[in-house]
């Protein structure tokens, strides 16, 4: 009747996150700082546990000196958050409340 819900994905930070890079092509470390509202020892520790399920991609540069790190979503990660979003909605569905 339920449906199990990504463990990766339940999660505050790693949903908006997801959510994030879902609108956006790409998105920079402080980017994401800002608009998740966590710390940065936080942000990292999420970000480790979306890259190692492989619903992101995380991009080592240098802009001028400074280390710079992008974030993309992989297709892995398009997929697992659209088959989390119906899991979710599902719950609603089912105790009458109308997410539209």
């Amino acid at each position: 009747m339920f449906k199990n819900l990504d463990p990766i994905l339940h999660s505050q930070v790693r949903l908006a996150i997801m959510s994030i890079l879902l609108r956006v092509s790409s998105a920079e470390f402080s980017f994401l700082l800002e608009n998740t509202g966590t710390t940065k020892g936080n942000l990292s520790f999420q970000i480790s546990k979306l890259e190692a399920a492989g619903y992101i991609e995380v991009i080592k540069s240098f802009r001028k000196k400074y280390p710079l790190t992008t974030l993309k979503i992989t297709q892995k990660g398009i997929e697992a958050y659209e088959k989390y979003i119906d899991a979710i909605s599902a719950y609603f569905k089912i105790s009458g409340k109308n997410m539209e």
